[in-house]
């Protein structure tokens, strides 16, 4: 279960930051980027290995960046700009 939780946590991190970038192709460049980190560190974290998480990591946040539009995810306003 533990397992399952912390890929489940990675897969979301992946998704929610994916927003970075305009086009799909630089969204998914991103997200695959974001979600093979989150997936190392997530593979390392439980145990397993690092290397099946960030290629998990990867294709789920290079989907995400892919198929989500720039107005689907809004994460508002940077707080530097605030």
């Amino acid at each position: 279960m533990r397992r399952f939780l912390s890929f489940l946590a990675a897969g979301l991190f992946a998704i929610g930051l994916a927003a970075c970038g305009s086009s799909k192709t630089d969204r998914a460049i991103s997200g695959a980027g974001i979600g093979a980190a989150a997936g190392a560190v997530g593979g390392a974290v439980i145990g397993g290995d690092p290397v099946t998480g960030a290629v998990i990591g990867g294709a789920a946040g290079g989907a995400a960046g892919a198929l989500t539009d720039e107005d689907d995810i809004d994460l508002g306003e940077p707080f530097w700009k605030r």
